[in-house]
């Protein structure tokens, strides 16, 4: 009887480790698969020439068809090449935004849990105020007094995106502060320098990963967005809220394709990146590998 149980048991772990691997094999696939579609978006915005998205008249206004899968604007420019190119932009201030507003989040996150009582209490404060304050106001503000462009947003984006990081990573690290192995390294004569290195780094670095990429979409939107309302990037500049902001003229006279096209093409960026970052988080955060 009690080999029975010992091999029902044998069996059901057997069982559960292979489920458990089956997922994890499933998630890295679907990661890089997603992985490949992005870059595959963002290559072909960049290889895509001038010439392409250049004004042509003659084909000014035309429907969806074969030859332009998305239509063409009123300066006959075709729209599925202006959309390829504007992902692409959106994405390179997406990254550039993410990373740098991801650097400040670890950093005053540490600062914060490893700081002093009264450090700790201006960054909380410091944090429910920017997190009281709407994104989209914010950006505006900033983009509008740095003039507006590619550096007031990049600016806007990087200023108000890494608080829930910053607090993220100030839990986390407040909880491997209380960890018996930190206290033993401390009595080892160990330095700061050295715990953080060897002891946090490794835990900071999963979480620090997937905050930058599901960072990433809101980046991206909010970049739509601020170009969309004439606050972000210059209209000479392919960007998707650029193509949706030139649309409005043109919805009531029947060129629905001018927003509804590059539209879609952003919302399914921005779902394609916010999956990756699940993924992504199941794949690397230990805690989410072992559910």
């Amino acid at each position: 009887m009690r080999q029975i149980k010992q091999r029902h048991w044998q069996n059901q772990r057997r069982w559960m480790r292979q489920k458990h691997l089956n997922r994890r094999t499933r998630a890295l696939v679907l990661t890089a698969v997603l992985l490949v579609l992005l870059l595959a978006v963002y290559g072909a915005g960049i290889l895509i020439p001038q010439e392409a998205v250049a004004t042509d008249f003659i084909h000014a206004r035309q429907s969806p068809s074969w030859q332009h899968p998305f239509g063409t604007d009123n300066l006959g420019r075709d729209i599925l090449m202006r959309t390829l190119k504007g992902m692409s932009v959106s994405v390179t201030v997406g990254i550039a935004a993410s990373c740098v507003s991801a650097v400040i989040g670890i950093l005053i996150g540490t600062a914060a849990a490893a700081g002093s009582r009264l450090l700790d209490g201006v960054i909380n404060w410091l944090i429910d105020l920017m997190m009281g304050i709407p994104h989209t106001v914010f950006i505006i503000l900033i983009s509008f007094a740095l003039g507006r462009g590619l550096r007031g947003l990049l600016a806007g984006i990087a200023a108000t995106h890494w608080t829930s990081l910053a607090r993220l990573i100030r839990g986390e690290v407040l909880q491997l502060r209380s960890q018996q192995y930190i206290a033993v390294s401390r009595r080892m004569g160990k330095s700061h320098t050295w715990i953080m290195v060897h002891h946090m780094l490794p835990h900071l670095a999963p979480q620090f990963v997937v905050g930058l990429i599901l960072m990433f979409p809101h980046a991206i939107l909010h970049e739509a967005s601020i170009s969309f309302l004439g606050y972000g990037l210059s209209p000479e500049q392919p960007a998707v809220g650029i193509i949706l902001a030139e649309s409005m003229t043109y919805l009531s006279s029947g060129m629905w394709w001018m927003a509804v096209f590059p539209g879609m093409a952003l919302v399914l960026t921005v779902w394609l990146i916010d999956r990756l970052g699940e993924n992504l988080r199941w794949v690397i955060d230990p805690y989410s590998a072992q559910e």
